[in-house]
């Protein structure tokens, strides 16, 4: 790996153009997991991967250049060529590093990089068996296991210089029903920063068991009604539709270039006065935690919405010469091949002070959606449309049949001014997140909602 002349010497080249700005950003990892279909293994491997990024800034231009060939000669070309595109104001050259290295916010007590992969194909195996034995509708199941540790170091020309190592795991099961033409699926996919401990004590059979009878009262369900009518979102991942419609137009890389419904919003309401959100990525053992983000800045609990009033953007070095407002230690990527930008860690609704019991009484008739799926966004509007996997009917306060086939219509900045009721059963769910900075691993969640009308879109039998 390069020394501390070495970087040194990076920054020196890439400023060299009069850039007012230059960070070099190292990262190792390493991988491994693997795919099971029906028991069976499909796919098993481990990998390696190590390389640099080099980031050059004049006000708000920006170059960005990586590579995995980590000659000192050739880097120190590179950044020389990529400064030439940019030029500024000098900047007084760092000229010594000292190395702050941090342990990301979790705690491991057995190493995953430890542990067979047989180990993991037994445990999933079993869940497989069990499934494929429980009903004779289960016709799939599918299941993987993946664990990453990534060490990454951010040195810049300001003086910063962090190091920090991050250790994955994920766990994925899948069943699914087959009715006729008529396919449905019961998922689960739990993430964390723990130890292959997580994975040993995670309730496997109980879960897979979930998995199939969700997957088996979809398939049997009739289809959801369709019209504007009250929604009831589960704790949970039911948190995907704050991410993904509101979480997204909060982030610099649309705010700062006013591309988000939310632009010049400061201060002002735009949600319920019962919705608090925050973005914490600082959380022990969470999926989307870490201390140090991919700039060197450290990580915030930062709460964006108090009582429907709009608190923070999530701000990273390019948004805040954009906006001129702080960084908020929100920068990520997936790895050294993408530029960073401002991206969401483990983001969620807060607390509220009903029940859950108390939230499905109050709702005449309406939907109670248990798991959503995919979905989209136009951060610009905040348009969206997700599907739903699982859905009850409400009939007079009460859970009443399964429907499927309900996708939910919308926009977010109206959709936040219909939540009346929120729960107090906040759960966290593990999720993956794509931008212009690639996918990168996060958490959403909230307690159990109600949207006083929202549209739905069904079909009839």
């Amino acid at each position: 790996m390069l020394n501390d002349n070495d970087i040194l010497a990076i920054i020196d080249a890439a400023l060299s153009n009069k850039a007012d700005f230059a960070e070099v950003y190292l990262e190792e990892e390493s991988s491994r997991g693997v795919n099971l279909l029906n028991g069976k293994v499909i796919k098993a491997g481990t990998g390696r991967d190590a390389g640099i990024g080099i980031r050059i800034m004049s006000g708000t231009n920006c170059v960005y250049v990586y590579s995995n060939d980590l000659d000192r000669e050739g880097l120190i070309h590179m950044a020389r060529q990529a400064s030439s595109a940019l030029s500024g104001n000098d900047l007084i050259r760092c000229r010594e590093l000292s190395k702050l290295c941090i342990t990301s916010p979790g705690k491991i007590i057995t190493d995953p990089e430890t542990v067979s992969k047989s180990d993991t194909v037994q445990i999933l195996r079993q869940a497989a068996d069990f499934a494929l034995s429980y009903d004779p509708l289960i016709t799939q199941v599918t299941g993987s296991y993946s664990a990453s540790s990534k060490t990454i170091r951010v040195v810049n020309s300001r003086g910063i210089n962090k190091e920090e190592t991050k250790k994955r795991i994920r766990l994925t099961m899948e069943a699914i029903a087959t009715k006729g033409n008529e396919k449905q699926t019961g998922r689960v996919a739990p993430g964390t920063l723990r130890g292959y401990e997580f994975v040993n004590e995670y309730p496997v059979i109980d879960k897979i068991r979930e998995c199939c009878d969700t997957a088996i009262r979809m398939v049997n369900a009739g289809y959801a009604p369709s019209g504007k009518m009250p929604v009831i979102l589960s704790n949970g991942f039911g948190g995907v539709i704050f991410h993904e419609a509101c979480g997204h137009a909060l982030e610099a890389t649309s705010v700062g270039i006013g591309n988000s419904c939310f632009t010049g919003m400061m201060g002002k309401q735009i949600a319920s006065s019962v919705v608090t959100a925050r973005d914490n990525a600082r959380i022990e053992g969470e999926w989307g935690s870490y201390y140090t983000d991919d700039e060197g800045n450290e990580s915030s609990d930062l709460l964006l919405i108090e009582n429907g009033i709009l608190k923070n953007y999530l701000v990273d070095e390019l948004g805040s010469r954009r906006m001129n407002m702080p960084v908020t230690g929100c920068a990520r990527r997936e790895d050294y091949t993408f530029a960073p930008t401002s991206r969401m860690s483990n983001t969620y609704i807060d607390n509220g002070s009903s029940t859950p019991e108390e939230i499905i009484a109050a709702t005449d008739n309406g939907i109670y959606c248990t798991q959503m799926g995919g979905g989209s966004v136009d951060t610009a509007t905040g348009e969206f449309n997700f599907a739903v996997n699982e859905a009850y009917m409400i009939r007079g306060g009460k859970i009443a049949e399964p429907v499927r086939g309900a996708t939910l219509i919308g926009k977010g900045p109206e959709v936040l001014m219909n939540i009346d009721m929120v729960g107090n059963d906040l759960e966290l769910s593990a999720g993956m997140c794509g931008s212009v900075s690639g996918g990168v691993p996060v958490t959403v969640g909230q307690p159990t909602i109600r949207v006083s009308s929202i549209l739905v879109g069904g079909r009839e039998e």
